[in-house]
């Protein structure tokens, strides 16, 4: 029997639906508080026909007793991140707002994948409710829908600790093992914290609640989005800053850590081999830019050095995407170590796109294995993490993912190159993409954006967003002929 055959598949888009229709009512609220009449009518023909719809399939497709099979989960994930994208662009272009429905599912799409990369030149053009469900994309992007997936999935008889762990890498490292009815519900508990806690103290930094709302979902759910087009630079104030810069790698870390840290203490973290090659790591980078932007003559102060570096190699690092300064400036050193960290991603277990630390942690171990052999061909070596020998399965699984990785890398690279921009824009326009980061360098800098990228283009990125988001296998698996075959899966 094929995926879309099975009746728990469509209560799962029902109720994906009902989500989606939902979270756009404080979009319509807005809209009608600030008086954006187009914008209200859109909203709200969009939440109604959503939330119908979603309903209709409920009430159709009643729960079935059939066990579904693995690849259903890889089906279920990528559908609710696709047609989150397609319902959720409907509002922005029905009102006018974004006059091409190409921009304006590739802003969707930007926000749902936790991605921030966006079309629009300036944001404080834009009516209020537009601005807030950018950011709530975001936010739903970064926890809301991975949890409407795992709890969704198992009340339908779905395996959804299979389908979730595709989404977030929450795969099992020694003990960091998704639990899913427990951590899970930990997990959104510490996600809500951290949400109402960013707004909160971005407030109390003299932010605009307003603004305090938007930023604050942006960066919790990793997203670049911002109400103003030169990000946190006019509104970011040293406190602000460093606000932002602390929850800026708590999501970009291990969120299990964070979690087992209330009951086993902070050894959780000197334990982990992975969250201390990352924190070294933006503090390593973070000195070498500010003192090169500092000799450069960047910045008259060091310490305004510092704070740019650690600012944005932190959101780098977390592909968060915010920017205080305009790093198309730094010279060509200090680019380079930006564009090293906006390769790697953050931490397995985390919000942040990318490959990850511990892949990269891992991959050198293979490489000096791969050395070793060639010293020692009788010898036998381990490849292991945290004091951990890992399965060779694992290992596989990394070296497959990096190999892939750097394929669509290069892939994207020469699609969008047919734009005839300089190269650049196109490889750090890929990368922020594939990456989820949102921002790059030249023409799509923290002053630029995407809108000059034509509509295939746009297509192409937004599909390279996707399969960023989706861990690059999940989405991809859906493009095999073997997948289709029920008899071969």
């Amino acid at each position: 029997m094929s995926v879309l055959k099975r009746k728990n598949s469509y209560r799962i888009i029902g109720f994906m639906l009902i989500v989606i229709g939902m979270s756009m009512l404080p979009s319509l609220f807005t809209s009608i508080v600030c008086k954006e009449p187009k914008q209200t009518l859109s909203f709200s023909a969009t939440i109604v026909s959503t939330i119908v719809s979603g309903f209709f399939i409920l009430l159709t497709f009643p729960i079935s007793e059939e066990k579904a099979k693995v690849r259903d989960g890889f089906f279920i994930v990528s559908l609710c991140w696709i047609l989150a994208s397609l319902i959720g662009a409907v509002p922005a272009f029905a009102s006018g707002t974004v006059p091409s429905y190409v921009d304006s599912f590739f802003e969707t799409c930007s926000g749902f994948t936790t991605t921030g990369a966006s079309v629009i030149s300036t944001p404080e053009a834009l009516p209020k409710s537009i601005l807030l469900w950018r950011s709530t994309a975001v936010w739903l992007g970064g926890a809301g829908i991975i949890l409407f997936t795992a709890f969704v999935l198992p009340f339908s008889k779905i395996e959804g600790q299979k389908s979730a762990r595709q989404e977030m890498s929450l795969q099992r490292v020694g003990k960091l093992s998704i639990r899913l009815h427990g951590t899970v519900l930990k997990l959104f508990r510490f996600y809500l914290f951290l949400s109402a806690s960013l707004v909160f103290l971005l407030y109390l930094g003299k932010m605009r609640f307003f603004d305090a709302l938007i930023h604050g979902l942006s960066i919790i759910g990793t997203g670049g989005f911002s109400s103003f087009n030169t990000g946190m630079e006019k509104t970011g104030t040293p406190f602000i800053n460093l606000i932002t810069i602390a929850f800026m790698i708590i999501v970009g870390s291990n969120l299990n850590l964070w979690i087992r840290a209330k009951k086993y203490g902070m050894k959780v973290f000197y334990g982990n081999k992975e969250f201390k090659f990352y924190i070294l790591a933006i503090i390593a980078v973070s000195v070498l830019i500010a003192a090169n932007t500092y000799a450069a003559g960047i910045f008259r102060h060091l310490h305004d050095a510092a704070m740019s570096a650690f600012f944005q190699v932190s959101s780098m690092a977390s592909t968060t995407g915010q920017h205080i300064s305009d790093i198309n400036k730094w010279p060509t050193f200090s680019k380079m170590l930006l564009l090293s960290v906006m390769l790697i991603g953050g931490c397995t277990s985390s919000l942040a796109g990318g490959p990850k630390f511990m892949r990269i942690l891992v991959s050198l171990k293979l490489i000096r294995r791969g050395i070793s052999k060639r010293l020692h061909p009788n010898r036998v070596f381990i490849i292991s993490l945290d004091r951990r020998e890992l399965p060779q399965e694992v290992v596989t699984n990394i070296a497959n993912f990096m190999f892939l990785y750097f394929f669509m890398l290069f892939s994207g690279c020469i699609l969008l190159s047919i734009n005839g921009f300089d190269l650049v824009t196109t490889f750090s326009g890929v990368i922020a993409c594939l990456n989820n980061i949102g921002i790059g360098f030249n023409l799509i800098g923290p002053a630029g954006n995407f809108a000059d990228f034509s509509g295939f283009s746009k297509s192409v990125l937004s599909v390279l967003m996707i399969a960023g988001r989706l861990e690059l296998f999940t989405l991809l698996m859906l493009f095999s002929p073997h997948y289709w075959n029920a008899d071969r899966v």
